[in-house]
């Protein structure tokens, strides 16, 4: 009859008593068994116990077992050891017995409230099957508590008649009391004193009432925050765009949210509901003083700095369980780092311009420039996607992939010649500048979200360059421009930056072997079979030594088999290729530090290559 009685467990058999138990009463209601107890709020028979009226129910079982073997129909007595609940509080056994409760009849609104669900927006994706599941197989909602203080139920009872009463003008009433004193003065004033003047019984006509002594369940409280809240303040709207809470809440505060808004508004009172996993140890255990496994926030603010806590939270996949250790900590220190010091390379580098008379229009800039900001636009869709779709773990790997791979290994190490070397007010220089200008003036506001004190430091040192709004946070959000994207630029440079990691694998090999103590010590060969891959490669000639970083480039095309040197090392990331690294011919420049055979032809600057001595002459005119 009932599922929850097992084959495999106990006997399979178990007694019924509609009355005193939760599963007792859902079979009770299911096969329309009377649902009546025989004990009092008390713990002794009532009426319904017959002749063991007033016995208590430890009594009560010994008396029925005397009568029972008194009649001749006890068959055995016996004990077994099972479970049973007991008192949190006290540790003593609980007895269950059904009373008269107010309940919410979900099944008025049950259609309306799983239509609801199916416009709300869950992440994750399964929370909306796990709500709609529970919805709809939901029994009636008991609202009402025996409590001595809450939220009261706003219900009266006719004395002369027993008529229970509310109505429209009875909830006024109470409305009109507890918005001028508060719902305490449920508890303070008399039934009389809350009804309105000379009311009376609609029933029989009685004037003497008394109040419902039970309060409202906590949950049918905060399931109405939504209208509280909401629908009180001119400043905001209904229904909310978030709802945000841990997975133990699709029975809770979601799914109460939900009831109260259909039955009332019939809409759902949410755009979108997300739900996260909780906090846990680094080998997944629940945090515990016992344990002595706690970290508190505060701690890791006082030893990191609030953005670290901030950064663990947004690097984190909140769908599941999160792990939180000094181990973990000390990791996104280390990469928080790396986010900071590109931001301090930037700004560094930005002390002389001015975005009113040195930025270098678009259509100036070299092609790397121009790649650079067009992977920048890309990071601002993907960010913004991040940030609407709530995935913050993945915001986290996009920022910290731009700023450690993007940029401080790939642009920054390479515009460092431009930046240092440069005439000051040359338009390589400036172009250089713009590009960092305008990736910083987005990437700020960007991170500022979860790195917010961070973003704010480098927005008062950038409003020193650029005049702006007073706070990060009062600034325009980043837009991705579509002027500045350019695929056919992306996809031309691939296989370019594909060589350049083969080439600077080629060069760590020589370093590790003490051939070459810098990059700049080195000449690049590149030798390949493929006349496409020449020609292709040909076509960035100008640009490879400042790319790959090195003094001197030399590209070969091999035309049938030729023997090269054992220390060639074959392209992995391009396998069309084969790099050769040799020691770079002529003198250091003590000003860029490339290796030149120009070194020395400047009799005036005698240390220095052909383009510094340049640069020397045009800055220090005689």
């Amino acid at each position: 009859l009932g599922d929850h009685v097992l084959l495999d467990e106990g006997t399979g058999c178990v007694h019924t008593a509609p009355g005193h138990g939760q599963e007792d009463y859902e079979i009770g209601v299911k096969y329309k068994i009377p649902i009546f107890t025989t004990l009092d709020s008390q713990g002794k028979f009532n009426q319904e116990g017959g002749k063991f009226e007033g016995l208590t129910y430890k009594e009560g079982n010994i008396a029925v077992i005397e009568e029972l073997s008194k009649n001749g129909t006890l068959l055995k007595v016996g004990k077994i050891m099972h479970s049973y609940p007991h008192c949190w509080r006290c540790k003593k056994p609980v007895v269950f017995r059904a009373t008269e409760q107010w309940f919410v009849n979900i099944e008025a609104f049950r259609d309306l409230a799983l239509k609801e669900i199916e416009k709300v927006q869950f992440v994750p994706d399964w929370g909306k099957e796990k709500i709609y599941g529970m919805v709809e197989k939901r029994t009636d909602w008991c609202i009402s508590r025996q409590r001595v203080w809450g939220v009261p139920l706003p219900v009266f009872y006719c004395k002369g008649c027993g008529e229970i009463i509310v109505n429209e003008e009875t909830i006024n009433s109470v409305k009109k009391l507890f918005l001028e004193k508060g719902s305490d003065s449920w508890f303070a004033l008399s039934a009389r004193e809350i009804l309105p003047k000379d009311y009376q019984c609609p029933h029989c006509q009685g004037k003497d009432f008394e109040k419902e002594k039970d309060i409202m369940d906590v949950w049918f409280d905060s399931g109405c925050s939504h209208a509280a809240v909401l629908k009180t303040r001119g400043e905001l709207h209904w229904p909310a765009e978030l709802y945000l809470e841990g997975t133990d809440q699709h029975r809770g505060w979601f799914q109460t949210s939900l009831l109260t808004s259909v039955a009332a508004f019939e809409e759902a009172p949410y755009k979108t509901v997300l739900t996260h996993g909780f906090i846990v140890d680094a080998e997944g255990r629940k945090m515990s003083k016992s344990i002595g496994n706690v970290i508190a926030p505060q701690e890791i603010i006082e030893k990191y700095g609030a953005d670290i806590l901030r950064l663990w939270v947004a690097s984190s996949d909140y769908r599941t369980d999160i792990r939180i250790s000094s181990t973990i900590l000390d990791q996104l220190v280390e990469i928080y780092r790396r986010v900071r010091n590109t931001a301090r390379f930037i700004l560094g580098n930005l002390s002389d311009f001015n975005p009113d008379t040195d930025v270098v229009s678009y259509d100036r800039l070299n092609e790397l420039d121009r790649l650079v900001l067009s992977n920048f636009q890309s990071l601002v869709k993907r960010v913004n996607e991040c940030y609407d779709k709530f995935e913050f773990h993945s915001f986290y790997h996009e920022i910290h992939n731009f700023c450690a791979v993007d940029l401080s290994s790939f642009y920054l190490d390479i515009i460092k010649d431009r930046l240092y070397t440069a005439f000051a007010d040359s338009e390589e220089r400036r172009a250089a500048q713009t590009v960092l200008y305008q990736i910083i003036n987005d990437l700020v506001k960007l991170i500022a979200p979860v790195l917010s004190f961070t973003a704010e430091e480098i927005w008062q040192y950038l409003r020193e360059i650029v005049k702006g709004e007073e706070s990060v946070f009062l600034a325009p959000w980043p837009e991705v421009n579509e002027n500045y994207r350019d695929r056919n630029l992306e996809k031309k440079w691939e296989n370019i930056l594909k060589i350049r990691k083969d080439v600077l694998k080629a060069l760590e090999i020589k370093r590790g072997e003490g051939f070459i103590g810098n990059s700049l010590e080195a000449q690049v060969n590149i030798y390949t079979e493929d006349k496409e891959v020449y020609d292709y490669l040909i076509s960035f000639k100008k640009q490879l030594e400042t790319i790959f970083i090195v003094s001197k480039i030399d590209i070969v095309y091999v035309e049938g088999e030729k023997d090269l040197s054992s220390d060639a090392y074959t392209g992995v990331e391009f396998p069309d290729i084969k790099v050769l690294i040799t020691r770079a011919p002529g003198k250091k420049c003590e000003r860029c530090w490339c290796f030149s055979e120009t070194v020395g032809r400047d009799r005036k600057y005698p240390t220095i290559c052909e383009k510094c001595a340049k640069i020397m002459h045009e800055h220090f005119k005689e």
